[in-house]
């Protein structure tokens, strides 16, 4: 008895262990819990569709079962109702939580008019409930941005430059847009601490009036750039990331959309460039190829183009 009560003091001085959730760019979250049982309304918004509809389905499921066994539990109370059968009861239950009332069975004792009353509220409660969550899931605003697969560094106008292309992936037109990118990068103090700090990166032009073909953010990496310095080598190994966000008016929803991309120093492809994406025909309307987004080549292998596009003859 002494030996297994030292073993159960042992295992009650254990610390309990903390949950570790995977989350987003990269992070391990302990502590961090998946569910948060005690907010539902945001656990209700932020399950994907498939999970949602198949809570849905099963507390759908799960109130006419229960409501099903208490009608079981009270033998003739439901009129028209064969005895013993639970699928009856089952049935019945569904017509009654949906309010529906065919005429065809329906309570007849105190007691079943109890339980039918109890299900019928609980039914409006359920149906106001899911009906408000189907409209904040469908009225949210959510962009639709297409983002290149790795960004790249090249020389531009004759400085190492950043660069990030995103297209809108809709027809509809988005107007507006601001951009900002972040660099996440391992430093070491003078005290010799380790830390990672968001740094932010100054894009050539963070604003469009019109989103309407693929716009590259650019970030020229002078001496003034957190990534001065930096080859690709030391990018990866330093695993500096990138974090890219995105604010737009969409004018057929009426409302701003945000989005963000984030970068591993893996998708940090040095002395690369992008293949356009874009071609002009002779009358000079353009043609936007979301499938061409992510391509890229190696930098030696841009050839300069020797005919001018029409939108640029203005320039001649």
């Amino acid at each position: 008895m002494d030996e297994l009560g030292a073993v159960t003091k042992r295992r009650q001085r254990q610390p309990r262990p903390i949950p570790v959730q995977r989350g987003r760019f990269g992070v391990l979250n302990m502590g961090a819990a998946r569910f948060d049982w005690h907010d539902p309304y945001h656990l209700a918004v932020s399950l994907p569709w498939p999970v949602f509809v198949g809570v849905l389905v099963g507390c759908w499921l799960a109130i006419n079962l229960l409501f099903a066994m208490l009608y079981a539990l009270g033998p003739g109370d439901i009129a028209n109702a064969r005895p013993g059968d639970f699928a009856d009861a089952f049935f019945f239950s569904v017509e009654t939580l949906a309010t529906v009332g065919y005429g065809v069975m329906a309570p007849v004792t105190t007691y079943g008019h109890i339980i039918s009353a109890t299900e019928i509220v609980s039914g409006t409660a359920f149906t106001a409930i899911v009906t408000g969550l189907l409209f904040v899931r469908f009225s949210r605003p959510k962009a639709r941005i297409v983002y290149a697969d790795d960004a790249v560094i090249h020389t531009h106008n004759a400085q190492r430059t950043l660069m990030v292309r995103a297209a809108h992936g809709r027809l509809t037109l988005m107007t507006s847009a601001s951009a900002r990118l972040f660099a996440l990068i391992a430093e070491r103090t003078k005290e010799g601490s380790y830390l990672r700090r968001i740094h932010d990166l100054t894009l050539t032009q963070s604003q469009l009036p019109l989103f309407v073909v693929p716009w590259i953010l650019m970030h020229v990496i002078d001496e003034d750039s957190p990534l001065h310095g930096l080859d690709a080598e030391v990018l990866l190994q330093s695993d500096v990331r990138l974090f890219l966000t995105i604010e737009a008016q969409d004018q057929a929803l009426g409302a701003t959309v945000h989005d963000i991309k984030y970068y591993e120093s893996a998708h940090i492809r040095s002395g690369m460039r992008y293949v356009d994406a874009v071609t002009f025909d002779d009358e000079g309307w353009a043609t936007v190829d979301l499938s061409r987004i992510s391509l890229i080549e190696p930098e030696e292998a841009f050839v300069r183009p020797t005919v001018v596009p029409p939108w640029a003859r203005w320039a001649r």
